[in-house]
């Protein structure tokens, strides 16, 4: 029996997650749970899944949740500083970073601090502060499984493997948006950009899909996970989403991983690794699919890809300036309070304007992620 913490509960990934617990009573029991402010959807599975330790983020939902959990057995608690203390606790095996963005930072290097096994599906932690974290990794001897889709197939495509990697092909569907001209994206609405062709998943990295940084943010992830220079990480749309990435060798062959676009596939395999686990999960039918394309991405339509990019080549604090500056301008496009297109401008400008900071510490993010913040909200 693996004792879980989920961090985001309530979110896509979340909720999947407690979707295998629940069809897999034997393997897996929750400890611990958390959410921003969705405290309705985390009281329900409170009751439901009946952890030591339910934490809300949003400090003024306290007493809803308290008052709502005070016949059950558990500790409740709320603040950021409780989730980043609820990852340490002795009975966690495996902690599951699905918190949205920045938040999921902290908790995460407090559960590698402790050790844990890291299932991790918050990428926004390695785009932020890559370094940082694989070396804590290392000190602590805390393994990182990925759970994106991408990173999962990369890391599958590797099992057995000793050859030297020559590329990693890094797939992406392209989004809502693949087939518009630049001139037509500059009127695109929110409403439009959360219409994934292929994926179900929260707002924010639906929007950061749709504009193709989230498929940057993969490259800066996939360097850190797989120690491979982003000279040999290639992006390539595929619009199927069949092909989930693959792997290149020094002797030509390529390895990849297919599978119907179900994120409950990588999450398992991060929660039973090395074993797999039979599923019910959907099946890809390729006789049924007969075609799956590939085609190279346009920087000039999408260029927050081709930012992530001048990020990692970059280095130092210029990923977590990337990171922040997408964070509000994400936000406030949501809101209809900035152009789709304007979001790169802002955060080009953002990523020239900002003090570079060669070997950041991590108060050197704190500091970094909060003046981006500032400024990117003054733009706007």
């Amino acid at each position: 029996m693996k004792q879980l913490a989920i961090l985001g509960s309530t979110g896509s990934i979340g909720t999947q997650t407690l979707d295998i617990v629940r069809s897999n009573p034997e393997q897996f029991s929750v400890y611990a749970i958390c959410a921003n402010r969705s405290v309705d959807v985390l009281i329900r599975q409170a009751k439901e899944f009946h952890p030591e330790i339910v934490c809300i983020a949003d400090e003024s939902l306290y007493p809803t949740l308290q008052e709502a959990l005070k016949d059950e057995a558990c500790k409740v608690w709320a603040g950021t500083d409780a989730i980043a203390q609820m990852v340490t606790f002795a009975p966690i095996d495996i902690v599951v970073a699905a918190m949205v963005g920045y938040a999921g930072l902290r908790p995460t290097i407090e559960a590698i601090k402790a050790g844990k096994t890291i299932a991790l599906a918050n990428k926004e932690t390695l785009v932020v502060a890559g370094e940082l974290i694989c070396e804590l990794a290392q000190q602590y001897h805390a393994p990182i499984l990925p759970v994106d889709s991408e990173h999962s197939a990369i890391f599958q495509s590797l099992m057995g493997e000793r050859a030297e990697i020559e590329k990693i092909l890094l797939t992406a569907s392209g989004g809502p948006f693949r087939n518009l001209t630049y001139e037509q994206m500059a009127s695109v609405t929110p409403e439009q950009a959360l219409k994934h062709p292929n994926w179900s998943m929260g707002a924010k990295i639906t929007i950061d899909s749709a504009s193709m940084m989230n498929k940057g943010f993969e490259v800066i992830e996939a360097k850190w996970l797989f120690g491979v220079p982003v000279e040999k990480i290639e992006v390539l749309i595929h619009p199927q989403s069949i092909v989930h990435s693959a792997v290149q060798f020094v002797d030509g062959a390529i390895k990849a991983q297919l599978g119907a676009p179900d994120m409950r596939v990588p999450i398992q395999l991060a929660l039973t690794y090395p074993e797999r686990m039979a599923s019910d999960f959907p099946r890809a039918d390729l006789a049924a699919l007969g075609t799956l394309t590939f085609e190279k991405p346009d920087l000039q339509r999408f260029p927050n890809l081709a930012l992530a990019y001048e990020a990692t080549h970059r280095g130092g604090t210029v990923p977590c300036v990337l990171n922040a500056a997408n964070e509000v301008v994400n936000l406030a496009f949501r809101e209809h309070k900035c152009a789709f297109l304007r979001m790169s401008e802002l955060i080009s400008k953002a990523m020239l304007v900002m003090p570079y900071i060669a070997k950041p510490t991590y108060d050197d993010y704190v500091c970094t992620d909060a003046e981006t913040r500032r400024l990117i909200s003054s733009w706007l």
